[in-house]
């Protein structure tokens, strides 16, 4: 790697070289290894004699930071441990973000090893990614020839995909769509973001649902708009709940995050009929009800809606991975033209090679295929999770209703006095990793938790839920069963 080398500065020639490039490897910028530019090519790069960039490499290769090689050059050393690594910019600063940004950080993330009992929401089984398939179709699409020709592509998406987007929603979910309705995203948060962004200036009204999705209410109320929650119950969001002032409402109707309840018929229709009294804007997240295990889906509100209020917003971040960072949105013909001149300022578009390997993915039926086969293997999954909640947990936790996804949510039983913050800690320094249902709340704390069973195989299950037990009784023996 060439370090950058310049000439200002007090001291004479080789004095500057000589610091430039020891700052470079203090702060880490020339790591231990490293071939330096021969003095030859230094010099005449920087129109100086070889002799000045000579008498620097030696200074610090008697230092013990350069390394040189008789007959292969200079390479940077690994003495940095004898002085104290300097941080390569300031830790302070007096720039600050804007309200509400100074007081936003981002999410936690696993960094390490997934626990030996990972419950976990909102992940799938990275094993079931159709990988050599999805490396095939990778492979076709970044030929030379494609190359030659590339530029920057139309902010909807690549045309395959959304051709493919629009077939695939219109068969699986009979959503209302062609080509031209569908905009590619990175995920359902661009999807999200992009609307945001288009629809709701500083101040204007949300509802989102209570307990609900936390991204999508950090999202809106990072753009500054005034979020309340509204009350979900076993029918789905109370629409008698949504403030009048409401610009958008955020619903996930067809499997609730997280309680996992679907939006009753008589919801759906109550939902759609207030949004044309109020003049508001529903935006549908129908992200994992591909996964369903029983009960027959209900229509979407998308294909419900006469008006044109509804924004349908899907994701294959479930579906497939969420290292694809692929998602979409169907909006109105009257949003398009905002929503791709907001997607090209933001990102310009995706990825082309990814997003024409997912179309051809979609239009070979290798996707139905592996929504089919992730199906059944989700599907055992949640019914031992549910059979094992049922045997080991029962005097503690009451399962909420669900026949799709890839989560299950149990709330704590009347009665039940339990710290369950406490019991997810304990039950973490065991290898059981779960989430409390306090997590997904706002304003209106519910007492339960939400185990994922998207990547703990389901032979694991019962042993992950009987270390659970464990926890409750030895933290929380209000009852024993």
């Amino acid at each position: 790697m060439d370090p950058h080398i310049t000439l200002d500065g007090p001291g004479d020639l080789s004095a500057r070289i000589y610091h430039q490039l020891l700052d470079a490897i203090l702060d880490g910028r020339l790591r231990p290894g490293e071939r330096l530019p021969p003095s030859r090519e230094l010099a005449r790069r920087l129109q100086v004699s070889r002799n000045t960039v000579c008498v620097a490499y030696e200074r610090l290769t008697a230092e013990g930071f350069l390394l040189a090689r008789v007959g292969s050059g200079t390479y940077v050393g690994d003495a940095r441990h004898t002085r104290a690594r300097r941080r390569a910019a300031p830790t302070g600063g007096a720039v600050r973000p804007r309200p509400p940004w100074d007081a936003l950080t981002p999410a936690p993330h696993p960094t390490g090893a997934p626990a030996p009992y990972d419950f976990g929401v909102g992940m799938p089984d990275g094993a079931l990614f159709p990988l050599a398939t999805w490396r095939r179709l990778l492979t076709a699409e970044l030929r030379a020839s494609a190359l030659r020709v590339s530029g920057y592509g139309d902010p909807g998406g690549h045309p395959a995909l959304r051709a493919a987007v629009a077939r695939h929603v219109g068969v699986s979910r009979s959503v209302r769509a062609d080509a031209d309705d569908v905009l590619i995203t990175q995920g359902a948060q661009q999807a999200l973001d992009l609307l945001a962004r288009v629809l709701i200036a500083p101040g204007d009204h949300v509802a989102v649902e209570e307990p609900g999705y936390p991204p999508a209410r950090r999202l809106f109320t990072a753009l500054g708009a005034r979020v309340t929650g509204v009350p979900v119950d076993e029918e789905g969001l109370d629409v008698t709940a949504l403030p009048a002032t409401a610009r958008l409402v955020y619903v996930t109707p067809s499997h609730q995050f997280p309680l996992g309840t679907p939006m009753s018929a008589a919801r759906r229709t109550a939902l759609l009929a207030w949004a044309d009294r109020h003049g508001a804007v529903i935006v549908e997240d129908d992200y994992d009800s591909e996964f369903r295990f029983s009960a027959r889906p209900l229509q979407p509100l998308q294909s419900l809606d006469r008006t044109g209020r509804v924004i349908y917003v899907g994701t294959f971040s479930k579906t497939l991975s969420p290292l694809l960072r692929s998602g979409f949105l169907v909006a109105p013909a009257a949003l398009r033209p905002a929503l791709r001149a907001a997607r090209q300022l933001t990102d310009w578009h995706g990825d082309p090679a990814a997003q024409a390997a997912l179309a051809r993915l979609i239009d070979s039926g290798e996707l139905s295929r592996h929504v089919r086969k992730a199906t059944r293997v989700y599907a055992a999954r949640h019914e031992r999770l549910t059979t094992a909640l049922g045997e080991d947990l029962a005097d503690w936790l009451t399962p909420v209703p669900s026949t799709a996804g890839l989560h299950l949510c149990a709330r704590l039983r009347p009665g039940v006095r339990a710290d369950l913050a406490d019991v997810r800690d304990r039950a973490g320094r065991l290898g059981v990793a779960v989430e409390t249902l306090d997590a997904y709340c706002a304003d209106r704390p519910k007492p339960g938790l939400v185990l994922g069973y998207g990547m703990i195989p389901a032979e694991r299950i019962g042993d992950g839920l009987r270390l659970l037990r464990r926890v409750l009784r030895e933290a929380h023996p209000t009852v024993r069963r």
